[in-house]
C-alpha cells in the first residue's frame, strides 16, 4: 500500500484479504450472528417465562447464547484486523478501542449467561435473563460506536469517488 496515503484513506482499505475486499468488510456481516441470536434468546426467554412449558424454550435460548458468543468470537477476530488499520492517536482509533472494550465486555457477559443457564438446565434462568438484557443493552451501546466508525468515518467504507459511481 503507498506510504503517502491519508490515515483516512488507509482505514477504508482492507489490511489483508481475510478482512473482506474493499467496501466489503467482512466484520459488518459477521456481527449480524451474534446479534441475531442474543436478541432471539432474550425472546425465548421471554416465551419460556410466560409458558407452561420452560423446557424446549429455555433450552433454545441457552444454544442461541452459546452459538452468539461463538459467532462473536469469530466477528472479533475480523474487527480485529480492521482495527488494526486504523492509524494510533485519532478519534476514529480512540472510538474503535471502546467499540472493541464493549463487545469483548459483552461477550463476557454472554459467557456468564450461559452459565447460569447450564445450571438451571431446562428451567428459565433468572441470571440467564439478567445477564441477557444487559449484554444487549452492551452491544445496543457497542453498536452506536461501530455505527459512528462506519457512517460517521468511513472506516472500511469505499471512498467518495468510488460511491459517486452508483449515482451517475
Amino acid at each position: 500500500m503507498d506510504h503517502e496515503q491519508t490515515a483516512l484513506q488507509r482505514a477504508k482499505h482492507p489490511r489483508t484479504v481475510l478482512a473482506g475486499p474493499y467496501g466489503h468488510p467482512l466484520h459488518g456481516i459477521l456481527i449480524t450472528v451474534p446479534v441475531g441470536t442474543w436478541i432471539a434468546a432474550l425472546v425465548f426467554d421471554i416465551i419460556a417465562l410466560i409458558s407452561g412449558d420452560q423446557a424446549p424454550f429455555a433450552a433454545g435460548a441457552r444454544t442461541l447464547v452459546a452459538i452468539g458468543v461463538i459467532g462473536a468470537l469469530i466477528a472479533a477476530i475480523f474487527g480485529f484486523i480492521d482495527f488494526s488499520g486504523i492509524q494510533a492517536g485519532t478519534r476514529t482509533r480512540a472510538i474503535a478501542l471502546r467499540h472493541m472494550i464493549a463487545n469483548l465486555l459483552a461477550v463476557a457477559v454472554f459467557v456468564v449467561s450461559f452459565i447460569f443457564r447450564l445450571a438451571e438446565g431446562d428451567h428459565f434462568s433468572v441470571g440467564g435473563f439478567v445477564t441477557t438484557i444487559i449484554g444487549i443493552l452492551i452491544i445496543g451501546f457497542s453498536g452506536f460506536l461501530g455505527g459512528e466508525l462506519v457512517y460517521r468515518y468511513g472506516v472500511r467504507v469505499a471512498d467518495e469517488a468510488t460511491q459517486e459511481r452508483g449515482y451517475q
